[in-house]
């Protein structure tokens, strides 16, 4: 069991761990898809939606903005229709209404009560902004992928996290939902990790790219990590 006393600050994944994203990306595809006349399972659709995304944030940077717009169309693409322009714009703008997990907000100021919490999010600026006062804390720090022009596991968000908030890394904890992209580069730096295996109708992977890891800790939700904090 990780004893959580030891650690100065905790980082958070936002999208998937802190935001119920899932819900929040079939909230804007799936009416896409029903006006295309297109079916796809959750599994798949959510499996689809990992590749676009993981796709677009290769190569020459791109704000998360255009990363999701990428992602209609590529959907798009795979399912044979074209959407219109609305629908491409409608994913990111969706994205200021995707609600926490019911867990979260608690979770958050129970663990806020004897650490430092930091973000660390795949995301621009402007869209945690909308998202920030969902989550009912005060982070002592936000980094995002517009900061440090790069999306993880693009270790860089790792190192400017790093720069900011002046930790070591033996009081470091970072807590994400996806071993793709949070487990895999924290470990590779010697930070501590824990999964956030939420259940999904894509076990173990979600939204995200699956990936093989072994985390620290692994936890069905935030309220449990914070019943860990004593």
């Amino acid at each position: 069991m990780l004893d959580l006393v030891r650690f100065k600050v905790l980082t958070f994944d936002c999208y998937g761990t802190m935001i119920d994203w899932e819900s929040g990306i079939f909230s804007a595809l799936r009416p896409i898809l029903t006006a295309h006349d297109k079916k796809i399972t959750d599994s798949a659709l959510l499996e689809l939606y990992s590749a676009l995304e993981s796709s677009a944030e290769q190569g020459e940077f791109l704000c998360y903005r255009d990363v999701l717009q990428s992602v209609v169309r590529g959907l798009g693409e795979r399912l044979g229709f074209l959407p219109t322009d609305a629908e491409v714009r409608s994913l990111p703008e969706s994205l200021a209404r995707w609600q926490p997990f019911p867990d979260t907000v608690e979770a958050l100021r129970k663990l806020k009560s004897q650490h430092q919490l930091a973000v660390i999010s795949n995301v621009d600026d402007d869209l945690f902004a909308a998202t920030a006062p969902k989550l009912g804390v005060a982070f002592d720090h936000v980094i995002t992928a517009q900061q440090a022009r790069c999306y993880k596991p693009c270790v860089r968000m790792f190192a400017l996290a790093e720069e900011r908030i002046g930790v070591s890394r033996e009081r470091w904890l970072h807590v994400g939902q996806s071993i793709y992209h949070d487990v895999i580069p924290a470990q590779s730096l010697g930070i501590a990790t824990v999964w956030v295996n939420r259940p999904s109708p894509r076990p173990g992977a979600g939204a995200a790219k699956a990936a093989a890891g072994k985390p620290n800790l692994e936890v069905p939700d935030l309220q449990t990590l914070a019943k860990l904090d004593g």
